[in-house]
């Protein structure tokens, strides 16, 4: 395994005490079945006068309930092409996304940003879990939903996806044909990455450690009547051992950290991104969630999105940004890889400086 994520990973890692009360999601909006909906403005980016805003919830067809936020210019007079975003993996509407909606909305577009199934504002228990299946659904419920609205134009609709959603968004889009064009930015596959590794670093012995590992914790939450805390990309010491965790970041930067960690850190856990719903900011996925990404690999049938278009955005300094050129190579036309200079990954969710707000437009405006 590479060196620089060893070491991240091993300063991310906490161990699970499993009768702990810390590993109970106790917290009452996280404890009840119903959504609970916050209608203030809580994003962290400021509100635009040029839009008009409203948060919109509906179901997805496992009957959870998304919250969402629509963004849509003002004084609407015709149809729209209308735009579904979601991500980064582990955010919230109230992050990256919604700053791309807003900003797309801006630019004349119909936005909705929603949280995942299970995460954020949405329903579905228990929480913090991941679904590659349930929350690729959510992309196709998210159209299913814009469809349906008067000022929508339904055979205008795209996705853009941040990060971890991107995967899923693809894998909508290559059985959903009513997605008529598709964007992703910071690009991961988290099937890939949660199966195989950072860079394809687990050995066949250490994944097969990996699913022992998430089946044993199986029976521990049986027994234990709850969901434990822990990494959705399960890691490994320099001894070659898992580590368990309970915050996807550390409370504290540690000195000399990672890039990568450090990157991450200061757009979660800093006032320029933290969200306290966003499980980036203040906690962990459920500890089993990696086991659905064993089975379910994303995109696997990236030949039916052509004849619709593809675009691709990953920073140069990214350490994501092979994800983006392996689907890249595997993609049919039409498809554009767009290589940000003097980015990086985490830049892509909010420098207003990098992101190439133009282009998607132009792409959104020219396949929509």
């Amino acid at each position: 395994m590479n060196n620089e994520r060893r070491a991240l990973l091993k300063l991310t890692g906490v161990s699970i005490a499993a009768a702990s009360m810390t590993s109970i999601f106790t917290a009452t909006a996280l404890s009840q079945s119903k959504t609970m909906i916050n209608q203030q403005w809580d994003k962290t980016f400021m509100k635009s006068d040029k839009v008009e805003y409203k948060k919109v919830t509906f179901k997805n067809r496992y009957g959870i309930a998304l919250v969402s936020d629509l963004y849509q210019p003002k004084n609407i007079r015709e149809p729209l092409a209308a735009i579904v975003l979601s991500g980064p993996f582990g955010a919230v509407k109230e992050q990256s996304s919604g700053l791309y909606a807003q900003t797309l909305a801006e630019r004349g577009f119909i936005t909705l940003a929603f949280d995942s199934s299970f995460t954020g504002e949405s329903s579905g228990e228990p929480r913090n879990v991941a679904s590659a299946d349930i929350n690729t659904e959510d992309f196709s419920a998210a159209v299913d939903f814009l469809g349906l609205q008067p000022n929508v134009d339904r055979e205008r609709i795209g996705v853009l996806a941040i990060c971890g959603l991107s995967g899923m968004a693809l894998t909508a889009a290559g059985s959903d044909p009513r997605i008529k064009a598709v964007a992703t930015a910071s690009m991961y596959d988290m099937s890939r990455s949660i199966s195989r590794g950072y860079q394809d670093s687990y050995t066949l012995e250490e994944r097969h450690k990996v699913i022992d590992y998430l089946s044993q914790q199986r029976w521990k939450d049986a027994e234990n009547g709850y969901n434990a805390l822990g990494y959705h990309e399960v890691p490994f010491d320099e001894n070659g051992h898992i580590i368990e965790g309970q915050r996807v970041l550390p409370e504290v930067l540690p000195k000399n950290a990672p890039p990568v960690l450090a990157a991450f850190f200061d757009y979660y856990r800093t006032t320029r991104g933290f969200h306290p719903r966003s499980i980036n900011s203040t906690t962990a996925w459920t500890a089993t969630t990696p086991i659905s990404f064993f089975n379910f690999p994303m995109y696997a049938n990236i030949e039916m999105i052509s004849p619709r278009p593809i675009l691709l955005i990953a920073g140069e300094n990214a350490h994501s940004r092979y994800y983006s050129e392996d689907v890249y190579k595997l993609a049919l036309e039409p498809k554009e890889l767009l290589i940000i200079p003097n980015a990086d990954h985490v830049d892509l969710y909010d420098n207003l400086n990098k992101i190439p707000f133009d282009k998607i437009t132009a792409f959104f405006q020219q396949n929509l």
